[in-house]
């Protein structure tokens, strides 16, 4: 296990682990298995999109972004990385996670407890759902929608109504894992991006275990990382099986498999 992980499970990384691990010396905490990143190839990525989410339907990508004032949703082409469509969220607002339902997409704020919903088509905006908290991540699993706060734990909501359904706490070898960010649904697993870190994780939502890790460090040149801001966005491409990640103001974005 990578040494930065080793401290996490130590509960040497107070803001993803904190608190009193859940195993004992006669039940030592079982070792998380690591998955590497293979790059299949880079391309252009908008260096203005501090990516808030990301995912793959139909051929193309769909990305949310954030920050108050330059917050927005875009269609982008894969081949080229150039935005297709996009469509302008109001000021007041700071967008975050995004998952598609059928022919809508659902766009998450940070602090206005607010999703907005939009055709997936037109972007056309059709409704607002209601939340409590902070919204960071969302993905759909193909029968509930799964979102992140921040916090260790992440909360199952309705398809079409955006009710809470219920959550679970998130666990790394026993301690709580927080700052829980972007999420992608994927064959009955959630993957994640860890907030701040290089790091993603897969969990099992039915117990809220990570079951493996993912170093994905070292993906930008020096040059290439300059001014840009941390890792953060997952897609998946079923009929490929690969999955498209980049970050907040990064010039590349990677499509990649995790062995």
């Amino acid at each position: 296990m990578a040494l930065g992980l080793v401290a996490l499970a130590a509960g040497g990384w107070a803001f993803l682990a904190s608190g009193p691990t859940e195993t004992t010396a006669a039940q030592p905490a079982a070792v998380v298995p690591s998955l590497s990143v293979n790059v299949h190839r880079a391309f252009p990525h908008d260096t203005s999109a501090y990516t808030q989410g990301l995912l793959w339907w139909d051929g193309r990508l769909y990305e949310s972004t954030g920050q108050y004032g330059s917050s927005d949703l875009r269609r982008i082409d894969p081949a080229t990385g150039a935005v297709e469509q996009e469509v302008d969220i109001s000021p007041a607002y700071f967008g975050e996670g995004l998952a598609r339902v059928d022919d809508r997409l659902i766009m998450l704020t940070w602090k206005a407890q607010r999703a907005f919903v939009f055709g997936l088509e037109r972007f056309d905006e059709q409704r607002t759902f209601r939340y409590d908290g902070e919204g960071w991540g969302l993905c759909n699993d193909g029968s509930r929608l799964v979102m992140s706060n921040g916090s260790n734990r992440l909360t199952f909501r309705d398809l079409r109504t955006f009710e809470v359904l219920g959550d679970v706490p998130i666990t790394l070898r026993g301690f709580p894992l927080t700052q829980l960010n972007e999420l992608e649904c994927v064959g009955g697993a959630v993957y994640a991006n860890v907030y701040q870190t290089d790091f993603l994780v897969r969990i099992d939502p039915d117990s809220g275990r990570v079951t493996h890790y993912i170093d994905a460090a070292g993906l930008l040149t020096r040059e290439e990382a300059r001014g840009v801001d941390v890792l953060n966005g997952i897609a998946f491409d079923p009929g490929a099986e690969t999955f498209y990640i980049t970050g907040k103001l990064w010039p590349k974005m990677f499509e990649v498999t995790f062995e």
